[in-house]
């Protein structure tokens, strides 16, 4: 079995992609999937978020909804809002936000080298997502939700890539949110047999985002292994829907966080016991970290920057090495007495994407006691991470731009 493969993809007809593309089912609640598809009929939203078309209230993981889905999934295809290519081909999707631009290959990617770690992963997932997403794929008979990979750059792929973006690209649509999907089809055989032959080479990918999507996936190819008789390994449920960019263009944001009490301390008191791990020095303006170790502190009314004592460094643990972990260590866990960020309900998680103003406006709110502003995690240190076989933190990495539901899906045969 080959890492990755062309596929045959369901796609918006030519002129329907603006109408259908939408952000992924995870990154909006209910409410505001709602309101995001309310004039828009042939929105994806209706089928990775389709409790929006039962009662409010509805729970999000009842077979109604993996039914609703089924039925918007099957009415789209009816009406030839999407449409299945003729042949399996790689697609070249390019995101562009801002200044920022990154161009990657829609594959499937084989669920036996993700069940072997060759497609390496770095967070935990969770069973109740696990189980929503294999309910979904199963509803739908497709892989609607891209996992998000990242390898090694490779001249090859560029290359390859750079000829293809010379031409007029099949979809060109900027969302609502301003960031700009662009695709082209590569059809060209040589083209094709050159990007399955060079990622073949590689030794590995790396998840970058999706790891409930490709675990739901594993988890789906299992089952229908255990059940097929005349299993070959070809079929198509071995591969799982992914976009895989190279990791000199990928964009990771800071992942902050708030919390909402001192732990019963007052606040001097707080700054003079994390002053044991850190270097304290009050600042006139949010302080942005610009480089690891570096951590800016806002209570009310007063930001600090934070500068870890180097001897609070490990040596060469990959996950202990982490901004989010030497902020954990030393701080959340004997200051605040956050000893699981999983689960306590203290502690919440900001994107960077929402600015250091959304750090101040929680806690003069009231809402939360004091907020931390992180530099961004490197692919580099998640990488290492994976390659050592390790988890990161919870909330470590946040990737930007993010990539559409219903550009390419990927039809179980």
């Amino acid at each position: 079995m080959s890492l990755i493969r062309p596929f045959t993809g369901l796609r918006p007809a030519p002129g329907r992609a603006a109408e259908v593309i939408a952000p992924p089912y995870d990154v909006l609640n209910t409410v505001e999937a709602r309101e995001r598809a309310g004039d828009k009929p042939w929105s994806f939203l209706h089928i990775s978020k389709p409790e929006i078309d039962l009662p409010a209230g509805t729970d999000p993981y009842s077979p109604a909804v993996y039914a609703k889905g089924k039925e918007n999934f099957r009415k789209m295809l009816e009406a030839g809002v999407l449409r299945r290519d003729p042949g399996p081909y790689y697609y070249v999707y390019r995101l562009l936000m801002g200044a920022h631009q990154q161009t990657g290959i829609v594959a499937a990617a084989s669920v036996p080298d993700y069940d072997s770690n060759r497609i390496r992963r770095h967070e935990f997932t969770r069973p109740d997502k696990e189980d929503d997403r294999v309910r979904q794929i199963e509803a739908l008979n497709a892989q609607t939700g891209p996992v998000f990979l990242t390898y090694r750059h490779s001249p090859v792929v560029d290359a390859v890539i750079a000829e293809i973006t010379r031409g007029t690209p099949e979809v060109d649509v900027t969302a609502d949110d301003g960031v700009r999907h662009t695709q082209w089809v590569m059809r060209d055989p040589q083209q094709i047999d050159a990007i399955t032959a060079t990622f073949d080479a590689m030794p590995c990918l790396y998840i970058a985002d999706g790891h409930h999507r490709s675990a739901a996936a594993s988890r789906v190819a299992a089952a229908r292994r255990a059940a097929h008789q005349k299993h070959t390994g070809a079929e198509s449920y071995n591969y799982f829907l992914s976009v895989i960019f190279p990791d000199n263009q990928m964009q990771i944001l800071d992942y902050n966080r708030v919390v909402k009490d001192l732990n019963g301390l007052a606040r001097e008191q707080f700054l003079q016991k994390i002053a044991d791990a850190f270097n304290v020095k009050p600042e006139s303006a949010a302080v942005k970290p610009g480089r690891t170790g570096e951590f800016g502190l806002y209570l009310k009314g007063q930001w600090y920057r934070l500068n870890i004592k180097y001897e609070r460094i490990p040596a060469k643990d990959p996950v202990k090495r982490l901004d989010v972990s030497l902020l954990q260590d030393n701080l959340m866990t004997p200051v605040l007495g956050i000893g699981d960020p999983r689960r306590d309900k203290r502690i919440d998680f900001v994107g960077g994407i929402r600015g250091l103003k959304e750090l101040e406006q929680r806690v003069d709110s009231g809402e939360m006691a004091c907020a931390y502003s992180l530099y961004p995690t490197s692919i580099a240190d998640m990488m290492a991470v994976a390659d050592a076989g390790q988890v990161m933190p919870p909330k470590s990495t946040w990737f930007e731009p993010k990539l559409a539901d219903g550009l390419v899906s990927h039809v179980l045969d």
